[in-house]
């Protein structure tokens, strides 16, 4: 597969830089990106990022509809183009971020960034995501048309992909790490605060919420760094092979990783002989993640007290 032709460059001088539409699904069985009129690629004409290799603003009054939604052209000649064959010059993937679908989601798109891939038109987020996507072209394409479907079907939330399967996390039902706290705001606060679905990314099968795209954008430039310590599981449960829940608010930074525990006592007794049970946590992790990874998390039992002193559990 290759990319036949593109056109990346951000048009700010001729004003036509496309504002990010949210997407929903308009009054039908497909999945489609359009605004609150119906009107799909923000009114662009889809016809004219193959003929005119750039995005051109359609005729509000030279309309098709196709797939439950209303296109835009800028001639009455590419309005019969696409109505011959829709299915050539359609945008991918409902008109949504096709970087986004290959990671199993949905996000809305900025037509600069688009490219066309095999003779098909794929649209991007923003910059990050299109040097996310040409890293591997094929292969990210290959994946967007494996999960559109399932996502599709879901109504555009996340799912959960192949790839994603290896990783062992901690999250609620709906995918969400740490209870929705922001992971930056352990380092960067004096306590951590609760992020916002409004500004989110997905790492390692995991959705981490921000106070902020700022956040938001400084997690994805360095995930590795932030991201907590075993999945976001109790520390001192993997030190002892086990699988435990956390309370978000119970918390070390240890040589610039984030360790959670379950309870003030599980935090008690791993710090009694810190270093000792993080090499027992690091060794038991990858066997934890080789056993659970992929299948539904179900917690261990509490662990015993280790001593006659200790009576809570962990």
């Amino acid at each position: 597969m290759k990319t036949i032709l593109k056109y990346t460059v951000l048009f700010f001088a001729m004003g036509i830089l496309s504002t990010a539409v949210k997407g929903q699904q308009y009054n039908g069985k497909y999945l489609v990106n359009v605004n609150s009129e119906g009107v799909i690629l923000d009114g662009y004409d889809p016809v004219a990022f193959f003929t005119d290799n750039k995005p051109v603003k359609g005729d509000p009054t030279i309309t098709t509809h196709y797939h439950d939604a209303i296109y835009w052209f800028a001639t009455k000649e590419h309005q019969e183009m696409f109505s011959k064959n829709p299915a050539k010059y359609d945008v991918q993937f409902g008109g949504y971020c096709a970087y986004a679908v290959s990671l199993g989601k949905t996000a809305p798109i900025d037509v600069n960034t688009f490219s066309i891939v095999n003779n098909r038109l794929v649209i991007q987020h923003n910059m990050r995501a299109v040097n996310a996507w040409e890293k591997d072209v094929t292969g990210n394409l290959s994946k967007a048309d494996k999960y559109w479907p399932a996502v599709s079907k879901k109504g555009g939330k996340q799912i959960k992909t192949d790839e994603e399967k290896k990783f062992l996390v901690n999250t609620d039902e709906n995918g969400v790490i740490l209870q929705g706290y922001d992971v930056l705001s352990y380092f960067e606060n004096t306590k951590p605060e609760k992020g916002s679905p409004d500004f989110t990314t997905r790492y390692n099968g995991a959705t981490y919420w921000f106070m902020s795209q700022e956040h938001a954008d400084k997690f994805k430039d360095s995930p590795e760094k932030y991201a907590p310590q075993y999945g976001a599981f109790c520390g001192y449960a993997v030190s002892l092979n086990k699988l435990r829940p956390v309370d978000p608010t119970i918390f070390q930074i240890d040589n610039g990783k984030l360790i959670l525990q379950h309870t003030q006592n599980a935090y008690t007794l791993f710090n009694k002989d810190l270093a000792a049970n993080i090499v027992k946590a690091d060794t038991n992790w990858p066997l934890l993640v080789h056993k659970k990874a992929g299948k539904k998390v179900k917690y261990d039992k509490p662990a015993k007290p280790v001593t006659e002193n200790v009576t809570a559990h962990n």
